[in-house]
């Protein structure tokens, strides 16, 4: 298939944003919450919600993503939108980012997927291991897309499926959530710099691949 060498490309895009493999182990922490009682409510042209804690905007040079941060707690929150996010998953899936727990939460069905990360280049070190939950729901026309990222760093537990992490944190703003159909949504094949022709191209290779081809990627993954 022509262009097969852009799947280079797609990966290289995928740890610009710390995504990588690695499901955690199932489990749910007892206790009390030590979670914060406060809210901090925020806006968006596509997305409106609440955060558990003391949460400040970070950066909003884009239309359609917003990075926040809860210094406090050492988690940073993006949140995005494009036209095709189960695509961005499908892409996502051949760097371990797999089997996703699905619910309807406040009425938006979501996809949530639980995985890991490490920080900088030394691989061996579990004192570098982020924690990341990723909230995905698409619609007829948009999909969404929430990643929550706990810094090695933070004092939030999120070692467990539905710990501390997604019961104190994630599940309360996916509560929250509103999610509103946005014009002139990015098209995901130009956010990888991508003709549609070409991006087909290299979601047929994911397919195969998903389809148990694993010689569709052969060098490439």
């Amino acid at each position: 298939m022509e262009n097969k060498n852009i799947i280079i490309i797609l990966v290289a895009i995928i740890a610009v944003i710390a995504i990588a493999g690695g499901i955690l182990a199932s489990g749910i922490l007892n206790g009390e919450s030590k979670a914060p009682t406060e809210t901090t409510p925020f806006e968006t042209e596509f997305m409106d919600g609440s955060f558990v804690g003391k949460v400040k905007l970070a950066n909003d040079d884009e239309a359609y993503m917003r990075s926040y941060v809860d210094k406090e707690n050492k988690i940073t929150y993006n949140i995005s939108t494009v036209d095709d996010s189960d695509a961005l998953m499908d892409i996502y899936y051949i760097q371990g980012v797999m089997n996703p727990e699905k619910r309807t939460i406040n009425g938006n069905d979501w996809n949530i997927y639980f995985t890991q990360a490490v920080e900088g280049n030394d691989t061996a070190s579990d004192d570098n291991t982020m924690n990341i939950i990723i909230c995905q729901s698409q619609g007829e026309k948009q999909g969404y897309l929430i990643y929550s990222i706990f810094d090695a760093k933070s004092k939030v537990n999120g070692t467990t499926v539905y710990g501390d992490a997604y019961k104190d944190y994630i599940e309360p703003l996916l509560n929250s959530i509103t999610l509103k159909e946005s014009s002139d949504v990015p098209k995901i094949n130009e956010e990888f710099g991508l003709t549609e022709d070409q991006f087909a191209q290299q979601m047929e290779l994911i397919k195969e691949y998903k389809s148990g081809n694993t010689s569709a990627l052969e060098g490439y993954v």
